[in-house]
C-alpha cells in the first residue's frame, strides 16, 4: 500500500498535468477551426455539412439535398449539383480537413514514459534490500518548438484550404464551360436543321422549276450539294452531343450516358472588365497564389523551427525504488522507499545535421517564393488572354446581333423574291442562304464564347464579377 501511494500521487499529477495540455491544445484547435470558418463564410460552412453527411454514408440526408436537374433548371442548379457530388472537391475538402487534424498532433507533448526496473540481486541497504524501481517521466522540447510545429502545420492546412477553393474554382469552371459549350451545340443543331428544311424546300422549287423547263438541271444539283453539305455538318454536330453530355455527366458525377436537358438559353448581363482591376485582383484571390503565400510563411517558420534545433530538449521524471525491511536490526527509516528526481538533457552536439536542417528549410522558403513569381507570371499573361477572347466575343456579338444578322436575313428575303420574279439567280439564292447559316452559327458561338471567358477570367482571378442587368437575349 505504501508502495501504491508513493507512485499513485506523481502517477495520477502527471497524467492530470498531461491532460490538461492535451484539453488546452483540442481548445485552441477547436477555436482555430471556428476563425476559419467564420472566415470564409457560409460556402464553407455548407460544405462542412456536406462532408459530414459524406462522411457518415448518410445516403438519404445526402440525396434529399440533391437539386433535381429538369428542363427547368439553370445554371446554378447545376454548380450546386456539382458541389455536392463531384468526387474530386471531395477530395480536396478532406485534404484540408486532414491537414487541419494534423495541428493539435504537432502541438502536443510526447507521450510520457513509464519504467520499470526489477534487480536480479537486491541491493542490500542500510534502510534493507532494493528490489525493485518504478519511474515516470515526460519530455519537453525547447521554448517555442511546439508552437512553431503548430504554425508550420496551420500554414499547411491554410495551403490545403486555398487549393480546395481553387479545386472548387476549377470545378465550377468546368460546369460552365461544357454548360455553355451545350448551349451552343444544341443551337446549332436546332439552326442547321431549320437551314436543311429551307434547302429541301429550294431543291423540290429547283426540281420542280426544272420540270417545267423554268430553271436549268445545275440548279437542281447545287441544291443538293448543298443540302449533303449541310446534312453532314448537322450529323456531326448529333455526333458531338453525347461527348458533351458526358463531359457534363462526369463534373456532376452522374453516368455518362444519363440525359441532360439542353439550355434553353443562357444570362446576358453587362460586365466591366478593365485589364488593370483584374490584375490586381488575381494578386489579392486567387487561391493558388494564396496557397503559395501560405507555403512562404510556411517555409519561414521551418527556418525557424531549424535554428531551434540547436538547442537542448529536456526530460524530467520521477523513480521509486521499492525497499524491504532490514535484515539487520531496526535501523531509522527502516524499509524505506527511496525517491528519486532525475532530469536529463539531450545534447545537440552533431551541428553539421543542423545546419543541413536550416539550409534545407531556406532553400524551400526561396523555392516557394521563386513558384509564387512564376505563378504569377503565368497567370497574369493567361489572364490577359482570356481578357481579350471576352472583348473580341463581345465585338462579335454586337456585329453579328445589331448588324450583320438582320442584313443577312434581310438580304435572304430580298434574293428570294427577286428569285421568284427572275432578277436574281438560284446560286445567288443558295450563297444568301449559306451566309445567313454562318452569321446565325457564328452569333451562338460568339454568346457562348463570352460565357465560358467570363467563366475563366472569374477562375483565375477566383472572384465573381459584379453584373449588371440583363439586356439582351
Amino acid at each position: 500500500m505504501k508502495l501504491f501511494k508513493i507512485i499513485a500521487i506523481p502517477g495520477i499529477l502527471s497524467f492530470v498535468f498531461i491532460s490538461g495540455c492535451v484539453s488546452r491544445e483540442d481548445q485552441a484547435y477547436n477555436a482555430w477551426q471556428r476563425q476559419m470558418t467564420s472566415a470564409y463564410g457560409d460556402t464553407v460552412a455548407r460544405t462542412i455539412s456536406y462532408a459530414g453527411t459524406t462522411a457518415q454514408s448518410d445516403n438519404d440526408t445526402a440525396t434529399a439535398s440533391r437539386p433535381e436537374l429538369t428542363s427547368t433548371s439553370g445554371l446554378s442548379d447545376y454548380l450546386a449539383y456539382a458541389a455536392l457530388n463531384n468526387p474530386g472537391l471531395e477530395a480536396a475538402f478532406n485534404r484540408w480537413k486532414a491537414a487541419l487534424e494534423q495541428i493539435p498532433q504537432v502541438k502536443a507533448l510526447q507521450d510520457p514514459k513509464f519504467n520499470y526496473k526489477y534487480f536480479i540481486e537486491e541491493v542490500e541497504t542500510r534502510v534493507g534490500p532494493q528490489k525493485q524501481s518504478f519511474g515516470i517521466s515526460q519530455a519537453f522540447p525547447w521554448f517555442g518548438k511546439l508552437s512553431l510545429r503548430g504554425d508550420i502545420a496551420a500554414e499547411a492546412a491554410n495551403a490545403a484550404k486555398q487549393r480546395y477553393e481553387s479545386a472548387k474554382l476549377k470545378l465550377f469552371f468546368d460546369v460552365k464551360d461544357v454548360y455553355y459549350e451545350y448551349y451552343y451545340l444544341s443551337k446549332s443543331i436546332a439552326i442547321t436543321q431549320e437551314n436543311v428544311n429551307l434547302i429541301k424546300h429550294l431543291e423540290s422549287v429547283a426540281r420542280s422549276r426544272y420540270k417545267a423547263a423554268a430553271g436549268g438541271h445545275p440548279d437542281v444539283i447545287r441544291a443538293q450539294v448543298e443540302m449533303g453539305k449541310l446534312q453532314d455538318r448537322y450529323q456531326t454536330q448529333l455526333d458531338l452531343k453525347a461527348p458533351v453530355i458526358a463531359r457534363l455527366n462526369a463534373a456532376l458525377n452522374r453516368p455518362v450516358g444519363a440525359e441532360v436537358p439542353a439550355p434553353s438559353q443562357i444570362e446576358f448581363n453587362e460586365v466591366e472588365v478593365v485589364d488593370q482591376e483584374q490584375l490586381a485582383m488575381l494578386l489579392q484571390t486567387n487561391p493558388e497564389l494564396k496557397a503559395l503565400g501560405h507555403e512562404i510563411i510556411q517555409n519561414e517558420k521551418r527556418i525557424a523551427l531549424a535554428k531551434k534545433d540547436y538547442y537542448p530538449d529536456f526530460t524530467f521524471g520521477v523513480n521509486v525504488i521499492d525497499t524491504g525491511d532490514s535484515i539487520v536490526g531496526d535501523p531509522r527509516d527502516n524499509g524505506k522507499d527511496p525517491v528519486v528526481a532525475l532530469i536529463s538533457i539531450n545534447i545537440p552536439l552533431w551541428r553539421d545535421k543542423y545546419a543541413a536542417a536550416k539550409r534545407q528549410a531556406r532553400h524551400k522558403y526561396h523555392a516557394a517564393k521563386r513558384l509564387r513569381t512564376e505563378q504569377t507570371n503565368s497567370l497574369s499573361s493567361k489572364l490577359k488572354m482570356v481578357m481579350y477572347r471576352f472583348r473580341n466575343a463581345e465585338r462579335k456579338i454586337d456585329l453579328y446581333g445589331d448588324a450583320l444578322l438582320p442584313k443577312a436575313k434581310e438580304s435572304l428575303k430580298v434574293t428570294e423574291s427577286g428569285f421568284r420574279s427572275g432578277q436574281s439567280s438560284f446560286t445567288d439564292l443558295i450563297d444568301a442562304q449559306r451566309i445567313l447559316l454562318e452569321f446565325a452559327l457564328s452569333y451562338e458561338r460568339a454568346l457562348a464564347n463570352r460565357s465560358q471567358s467570363l467563366a475563366e477570367i472569374e477562375m483565375i482571378v477566383g472572384s465573381e464579377i459584379p453584373r449588371k442587368a440583363q439586356n439582351k437575349p
